[in-house]
């Protein structure tokens, strides 16, 4: 007797995630394969939010895009007091949502640049995602 699973992998989450980002209008998307570099988690997507609502409303969307195809919830859910940041931790990946000045701060893709960069036209369709400068360059996508 075979039994079927609707379990998603961590990838197919994380691509949920930055699907539900684009569909805030989220810029700068970004999947990021690091767990080869640090161990704690499979992937980290990064978007981009223009002022500290869109940061919510974009954490908001990825969590119940999220919890609706593939009935997880974060473990941990964070960011600043002013809404510059915020984090959705999921174990196997997690979500960070910068507005520019904090993402430039930290530069978050940059300390993982040696990891595989998820092609997101092609594994979730993505095709119409808006790129600063720094981080079309980093794709490759100038």
């Amino acid at each position: 007797m075979s039994t079927t699973t609707t379990e998603k992998t961590s990838r197919e989450c994380a691509l949920i995630a930055a699907c539900a980002a684009d569909e805030k209008k989220a810029t700068d998307i970004m999947v990021q394969e690091v767990r080869d570099l640090i161990g704690v988690t499979d992937y980290f997507v990064i978007a981009t939010a223009s002022n500290n609502r869109q940061v919510e409303a974009i954490i908001d969307e990825i969590e119940d895009a999220v919890r609706t195809k593939a009935q997880m919830k974060p473990l941990h859910r964070e960011g600043t007091q002013d809404g510059t940041w915020s984090l959705l931790d999921y174990g196997s990946f997690v979500v960070h949502v910068f507005q520019p000045e904090t993402r430039e701060y930290y530069r978050l893709e940059a300390l993982w640049n040696d990891a595989p960069v998820i092609d997101l036209a092609a594994e979730a369709g993505l095709t119409d995602i808006e790129y600063s400068d720094r981080i079309a360059k980093m794709l490759g996508k100038e």
